[in-house]
């Protein structure tokens, strides 16, 4: 991988820090190009990681034999197509991290022979601890699965899906799942100040409880469920605690929120999709 050029073709937080972790992993910085309208993001990326910037999407993708478009959703049709004619000639693997965006569409805009892979990264992937999916299509080589890979491991996990479809259920549960877990950290936090404790000190218990309960789950190889009963005494704390929360019913207010997400995933596929309606 140290061997390829790599285009980004988008400065944001996600290329950032996949410039990070792919520097941190012994890539050359001279060997990634970033193209951005936003010339002060260029600068800063120019500084902190002395790669090659521009403010053309053409110059950076001529350098590159992996394109990493990361563009916002709304804007990734509009770029695809710009970017066309030069991955023709070039043929490039070209890499989405645009949410929502399926391959099909990709194709339509880029050319139908492209090689592309679809990702579907999370936000922790700014700390280096995402969690992301990969969908190839047929055109991607084993060599070129192997780059796209490498790339997205530099910061996190990676796993495959060979069934596109599913990468809207990846949306729902990982793309989105940081929210549900900050999202129970702050009702937390609240009921521990509600007990008397200081926002302080009932923070930092929170957030090293998340991380330490987090930590075993994947170093463990037991079902999150036998870790629960694990520290679930019998008439403990624990336990009264457990039966609050599963008399709400929390498994069922968790797979509403997943199936909700996942609508809206499918939506705005239509929305910013090739075959939209509104073109």
């Amino acid at each position: 991988m140290k061997d390829l050029n790599i285009a980004f073709i988008g400065g944001g937080n996600m290329a950032h820090s996949l410039i990070s972790g792919l520097i941190d992993d012994g890539m050359p910085a001279d060997r990634l190009w970033v193209s951005d309208p936003n010339t002060p993001a260029l600068r800063n990326l120019q500084q902190r990681f002395a790669v090659h910037t521009t403010s053309d999407n053409l110059e950076a993708t001529q350098h590159g034999q992996v394109v990493i478009l990361a563009v916002k959703p709304q804007l990734a049709k509009a770029v695809a197509q710009g970017l066309a004619p030069a991955l023709q000639a070039t043929h490039p693997l070209v890499i989405s991290i645009a949410a929502g965006i399926r391959e099909a569409d990709l194709r339509l805009w880029l050319g139908d022979g492209t090689a592309i892979v679809r990702t579907m990264p999370n936000t922790p992937a700014l700390v280096r601890s995402g969690a992301t999916a990969l969908f190839a299509n047929s055109k991607v080589s084993k060599e070129q699965r192997d780059s796209a890979e490498s790339i997205l491991r530099a910061v996190g996990m990676t796993l495959w899906v060979e069934d596109e479809n599913l990468m809207d259920a990846v949306t729902a549960l990982s793309g989105s799942g940081p929210a549900y877990f900050f999202l129970v950290m702050e009702a937390l936090e609240q009921a521990g100040e509600e007990l008397g404790l200081p926002r302080d000190t009932a923070r930092l218990l929170t957030l090293q409880t998340a991380f330490g309960a987090a930590k075993m789950a994947l170093e463990s190889s037991e079902e999150p469920a036998e870790l629960r009963r694990r520290v679930t005494s019998p008439g403990g704390t624990t336990e009264r605690a457990i039966e609050v929360l599963q008399g709400k019913h929390i498994d069922t207010v968790f797979s509403e929120a997943l199936q909700a997400a996942h609508q809206r995933s499918l939506e705005l596929a239509r929305i910013f999709g090739g075959n939209d309606t509104n073109g």
